[in-house]
């Protein structure tokens, strides 16, 4: 069985999300914690949400790499944005790196108060699935 990536009739059909994901037994589950747009001495990379929102993905991606995943890997993205934060800029910023062909990832997107780094203006975590090679 593979990871699956589903839109069942009866909902929206989006190029840039997918409704379900069904990761079947024996796949390994990779969870990456919420990545702000900040450098490897934590302190954020710009003011402008596009720069962070593609230091967040980039941190993102070297979090999946430590288990052995890529962006390809992510089956569900959880994006956070501050209040006031360009939407259209964040996005603008990463969805050329999310997109791939077949079904989206799931994504839950929200606006908050604030996030815990001061100043960050976006915060992304993810939940990847790999699946094993036969016999692994």
């Amino acid at each position: 069985m593979t990871i699956s990536l589903l839109q069942p009739s009866g909902l929206v059909v989006s190029p840039a999300f997918s409704h379900v994901a069904v990761v079947p037994p024996g796949a390994t589950t990779i969870y990456v914690g919420g990545q702000n747009g900040v450098d490897e001495t934590g302190r954020l990379v710009s003011e402008d949400v596009a720069a962070q929102a593609a230091r967040a993905l980039d941190n993102a991606s070297v979090a999946l790499g430590a288990a052995g995943a890529t962006l390809a890997d992510v089956v569900q993205w959880s994006v956070l944005l501050a209040e006031g934060a360009d939407l259209q800029a964040a996005y603008g910023a990463i969805a050329p790196r999310l997109a791939r062909a077949g079904a989206p990832p799931l994504v839950t997107a929200a606006r908050v108060a604030g996030l815990g780094v001061p100043g960050a203006l976006i915060e992304v975590s993810a939940v990847a699935a790999v699946e094993r090679a036969a016999g692994a």
